[in-house]
């Protein structure tokens, strides 16, 4: 389980692809408290450490994962968003997320507002059911607070701290985003549904 607040901003040292899937070698600080087999979100991703070192760390991304989120878009050199995984004597200071990205949204508008940027995102229709105004949403592993929301997009607002700390201040147009959407709105559709 994540809660959606960025401890570090990795940087991609290596891509490796092979017919089986990919390898991703990760540069962070992060890596000191990281073991084999331990659970780290990266772009608000659920990947499992396979190999750590001194400041860095492997995780292995499978098919369904590549086609289901926007890793596969990475290079080296590429930043990422990263958390580990909460531990259960910590605060929840963000929103409850499972790493489980529900869709890839991209990059449709940006605008000023004040010391904030208003960014929109578009998303698909199985994504935007369970968002609402004023609602929770992981973008790119980013806990975030939904300020619009239509048929098409949803749009946060974002604070200069966010934009300095993670991926978000340096998405351009079009750019893909993992979306998580709240875990319990999909409960309730089911329990409802019955």
């Amino acid at each position: 389980m994540f809660t959606g607040l960025v401890e570090d901003l990795g940087s991609v040292e290596a891509i490796e692809t092979t017919a089986d899937g990919a390898r991703a070698i990760i540069r962070t600080r992060l890596a000191a408290d990281l073991g084999l087999g331990d659970s780290i979100a990266v772009n608000g991703c659920c990947l499992t450490a396979t190999e750590v070192t001194d400041g860095t760390f492997a995780a292995d991304a499978m098919h369904e994962t590549l086609r289901r989120t926007a890793l596969g878009a990475l290079e080296a050199g590429s930043p990422v968003n990263l958390e580990l995984a909460l531990r259960a004597d910590a605060r929840l200071g963000g929103h409850i997320m499972q790493g489980h990205v529900d869709g890839v949204g991209a990059l449709r508008d940006v605008r000023e507002d004040g010391f904030a940027r208003v960014v929109t995102f578009t998303a698909e229709p199985a994504v935007l059911r369970y968002v609402v105004e004023k609602g929770s949403i992981a973008v790119s592993g980013v806990s975030l607070t939904v300020s619009a929301v239509d048929d098409e997009s949803f749009s946060v607002s974002l604070i200069p701290e966010t934009l300095d700390r993670t991926t978000l201040g340096a998405l351009a147009p079009g750019s893909p985003v993992n979306l998580e959407v709240d875990i319990v709105a999909k409960y309730v559709e089911k329990l409802v549904g019955r």
